[in-house]
This record gives structure tokens, sequence and C-alpha cells, in this order.
């Protein structure tokens, strides 16, 4: 059971989940286990991960045919915590998928929120690559409950500068006073809503921006000056829905 333990020097709470020192770590042998079938994430290895759920796509629960697959973490931070794997391909992410894919995943954040929301403050995060903090190199998101006695720093949202894409629904700029390199966010033009009452339109909305949004970033990646920088570190991103609005940290 996790542990919440407030920290006198910060003024915020931590999480300790002993457990979360067991958990698996393909990431450093570049997906051994996959070439050797066991990533547990893969299509047809369904029965390496708890029973799922939640799916979208086709088949029966725990079995192949799914596009998008929820299941229980098996090393938990706290005690609601779910895997939320992007789809049956263990390389390819939102930057590669076509928005119908990427419109899927984010109709099963959706849908987790919603399944969690009277249950504690819901956070969705996904780390991508090594250096974003994942431990398994096939493309998945968490979901992590919050018991509501724990008091949250509620994000205030930064002014609205430095814009870089703009629809009708969301406002993707880059914040005056970023916290990490690179950051992005993609707020929502109607203030003050929750995530689990986003609309369909909104979802496919936001499915356009999320990609252009991490595409925009593999570009600053690939550029020879930043090259210069980071050598031959790979392409890591980390990004964030908050349970208030959404605000995607990005790098």
């Amino acid at each position: 059971m996790a542990k919440f333990v407030p920290d006198v020097k910060t003024q915020r709470w931590i999480v300790i989940s002993t457990n979360r020192s067991h958990r698996p770590n393909d990431v450093l042998a570049v997906s051994s286990s996959v070439k050797t079938g066991l990533d547990p994430f893969a299509q047809g290895n369904e029965h390496l991960t708890p029973p799922e759920v939640f799916r979208t796509g086709t088949g029966q629960a725990n079995e192949p045919g799914w596009r998008v697959r929820v299941v229980p973490n098996k090393f938990p931070i706290t005690d609601i915590h779910e895997v939320i794997i992007h789809s049956p391909d263990a390389v390819k992410d939102i930057q590669d998928f076509d928005l119908d894919q990427i419109n899927d995943l984010f109709f099963a954040y959706r849908q987790r929120y919603q399944t969690h929301r009277d249950d504690g403050h819901v956070l969705i995060f996904n780390n991508h690559g090594e250096l974003a903090g994942a431990s398994l190199s096939h493309p998945h998101s968490q979901v992590v409950v919050i018991p509501r006695q724990i008091n949250l720093d509620v994000l205030v949202r930064e002014p609205v500068n430095n814009v870089v894409e703009d629809n009708k629904l969301f406002t993707v700029y880059c914040p005056d006073f970023s916290q990490w390199p690179y950051e992005v966010w993609i707020a929502p033009k109607v203030e003050n809503t929750y995530f689990g009452d986003t609309s369909d339109e909104m979802l496919k909305e936001l499915s356009i921006v999320a990609k252009s949004t991490i595409c925009r970033l593999r570009g600053c990646y690939d550029n020879p000056e930043t090259k210069k920088v980071r050598a031959e570190l790979p392409f890591a991103y980390n990004y964030y829905i908050f349970h208030r609005h959404y605000a995607y940290l990005l790098f």
C-alpha cells in the first residue's frame, strides 16, 4: 500500500511505494524482451498482464483484437494505478500514429478519468523514453488516483503568450516561465473545464494538436544545433493531463 508523506522542506507530498523497485526494465536492453517475445504489452501476450479493465477495438477481453488496452499496474504507486497501452505496436507512438489511433488513445484517457473521478484526484501521465522515466519501451501511459484528503497544488494557467498553434478549441503555447526545457502547454479555450467532460469533437481536435506538438518537438530535437548539445541522447518527452485542465509538459 502506498504511503503519503509530507515533505516539510518543499511543502509537498511524497508518495512512497516499495514495490516499484521490483518493476521490470527493458529500456536499457533496447527491447530485448520484445525480441524474445516477452513484451508484456504486445498483442498475443495478454496473459502476461493483469486482467484488462478497458479496451478499444474488437475481440474478447484479454484476447487479441484491441487497439488500446488498459490494465492494472502490477507495481502500483497508489491504490488505484493503471497502465494504458497505446497500441499493439511496440515501437510506434503518438508522433507516428494516424489520427484515429490517437483519438482511440484519448478516448481511453477520458473513459478512465470518468471511471475514477469519484475515487479521488485523477492524474494521467506519459513518460516516453528512458530519459523521461519509462521502464518499459512499449509506448504506454499511466493513470493514478490520489486520495482527496491529499491536497494537490492546483497548477495556475500561465498567460497565453508565445503561441505555437491555435485552432477553434485549443491553444498551444510555451509559458513565459517554463519549469522544463521545451515546455509546451495545450490548453482548452474554455477554462475551468474537467478533462472527463471533454466532448468527442474536442478529443478529435486534441488528437490533431497533440501529434503536431510532438512532431514539432521532434523537429527541435533533430536540429543540428540541438544535436551538438544532446549528442546521441534518444528523443524523450513527458506529458501530463491534470485534473482540472490540460497541461502537457513536453521536452
